[in-house]
């Protein structure tokens, strides 16, 4: 696949850049959409399309990332453009040469991300829904951090695994552990910090200058945690981001015991996304939780 006629001729019209010789070559790394990078004589972008009815995903994005830019805390692409055309949903971003975050890089990212989860709000949420994923995430309002965990992250993933078929064990457990969730929160109050909502190191690299940039957010305001929680999922950032981090704005203590509370959020999700081979997991995790608490 690549890019249409139609698209291209769409984005001259609403960007009113005149893309002189475009050329047009794939992206790869996505699981949800499919990707290319757009050069012509006058622009260099990074183009993400999928069916039109993804159209609301990409818009909240697109908020997502205006959101982490008005911090002018860590880098993100700058969005040209979102919309439909002929189709299909699309998202225009600033093309950036990448490369993996390591040393000063990495310790400079947790640093960087250490100033943005200062920036608060009132409540916990955000303005608008977006996704995780491809996953609708609900971002309604709440004033209390556990209700809003209880209620607009795990209840949602289960609610939505049961009506993919995954009952049984995996739903008894999890009413389980809804009702104890406080539980992990006794010692502790969370502030609603700023979170770019799905950090995980495929969301994270350096610039060609060694700066950190992150990209596809599925932003709101929660605790902190979550966000640190999401990096160590998938095999984490290494130890100058941690200490980096940890130095500009200490964790709490009770820390590890929620990481994983965090993190089930994200395997259920991966369960719902992409099927049963990650049911197990959820459902380990379930009992480790279960049997902390006693």
């Amino acid at each position: 696949m690549t890019l249409s006629a139609d698209l291209l001729q769409h984005l001259q019209k609403t960007t009113g850049q005149a893309l002189r010789n475009p050329r047009v070559s794939g992206v790869g790394g996505g699981d949800i959409n499919a990707a290319y990078r757009l050069q012509s004589e006058d622009a260099d972008w990074f183009v993400k399309t999928n069916r039109a009815s993804l159209a609301t995903m990409f818009a909240a994005e697109a908020a997502g990332l205006q959101e982490l830019t008005a911090f002018n805390e860590v880098r993100v692409p700058k969005v040209i453009d979102h919309g439909q055309c002929g189709g299909q949903a699309y998202l225009v971003l600033e093309y950036l040469e990448l490369t993996g975050l390591r040393g000063n890089s990495a310790a400079l990212f947790g640093e960087k991300l250490a100033r943005l989860h200062t920036h608060s709000q009132p409540f916990f949420g955000w303005h608008i829904d977006n996704t995780i994923g491809s996953t609708p995430q609900s971002n309604a309002q709440q004033a209390d951090w556990i209700d809003f965990w209880q209620k607009q992250r795990l209840g949602k993933q289960l609610q939505i695994a049961e009506n993919n078929g995954f009952g049984g064990k995996l739903q008894s457990k999890g009413e389980k552990l809804l009702a104890k969730i406080p539980a992990f929160f006794s010692a502790y109050r969370p502030h609603p910090s700023l979170l770019h909502g799905d950090l995980w190191g495929g969301n994270a690299a350096a610039d060609q200058h060694g700066n950190p940039v992150m990209f596809d957010p599925a932003c709101y305001y929660g605790d902190r945690e979550a966000d640190i929680a999401m990096t160590e999922l998938f095999g984490g950032f290494g130890g100058d981001f941690y200490a980096a981090y940890q130095a500009e704005y200490p964790l709490d203590a009770g820390y590890p015991s929620r990481k994983t509370l965090y993190n089930l959020y994200h395997i259920l999700n991966h369960l719902n996304l992409f099927g049963s081979g990650y049911q197990r997991q959820a459902e380990n995790m379930m009992d480790r939780l279960l049997a902390e608490l006693g």
